[in-house]
């Protein structure tokens, strides 16, 4: 009996000193817990510039790209066409070499992702002129139809079309269908039954 006792009352201070163990190590494991709060914040800067300053920074940025010696630029909301100047004795690979240059420049800035660059003298022009009546105080609206103009020629046609032409649709299962039949009479033999062959 006193050996029985005995066993009971060793287990229990085993027991004891194993949870006694656990609990300092539970406290271990929370002091080596780091919270940290992340707080993201927005450059107010640059979300309150209008559209002249932001004409006027997509220029600053055109004009840092080599060969270009002067730039202007509309801003419609979202939207901007900058025009760039560059000597018009360059040929047109170079001539598009800068043209690409000063595009991949804006698109690396949140205001000149969707910037339209051209270097054709004749639309560069227009927005100058655009840009002096702007600065006179004729509101945007009132060019916007001359504006909608330029990105059109720019422009002509959106690369992406989300929904097909019903024409292009039909045409396409046309076109789908003759390679269908077209490939059953490659080898018309494949199809048919073997003459010989007793059924």
């Amino acid at each position: 009996m006193f050996k029985k006792g005995l066993a009971i009352v060793t287990c229990l201070f085993v027991l004891s000193g194993c949870t006694a163990g656990q609990k300092n190590q539970g406290a271990d494991e929370n002091q080596n817990i780091h919270i940290s709060e992340v707080k993201q914040t927005v450059d107010n800067k640059q979300k309150n510039l209008n559209g002249k300053q932001v004409a006027r920074r997509l220029v600053n940025i055109a004009t840092r790209i080599p060969d270009v010696h002067d730039a202007t630029a509309i801003v419609a909301g979202d939207y901007a066409v900058v025009g760039i100047d560059i000597d018009k004795d360059l040929d047109r690979t170079k001539a598009g070499n800068i043209k690409n240059s000063v595009t991949e420049a804006l698109t690396k800035d949140p205001y000149g992702a969707n910037a339209i660059v051209t270097s054709d003298p004749d639309i560069i022009q227009r927005l100058k002129n655009m840009g002096a009546e702007i600065r006179k105080g004729k509101p945007l609206s009132g060019i916007a139809g001359e504006l909608a103009l330029i990105v059109e020629r720019l422009v002509p046609e959106v690369p992406n079309k989300v929904i097909p032409d019903k024409n292009e649709t039909n045409d396409q299962n046309k076109i789908d269908q003759s390679n269908k039949n077209n490939q059953k009479n490659v080898n018309p033999k494949i199809n048919e039954k073997p003459k010989n062959q007793v059924q």
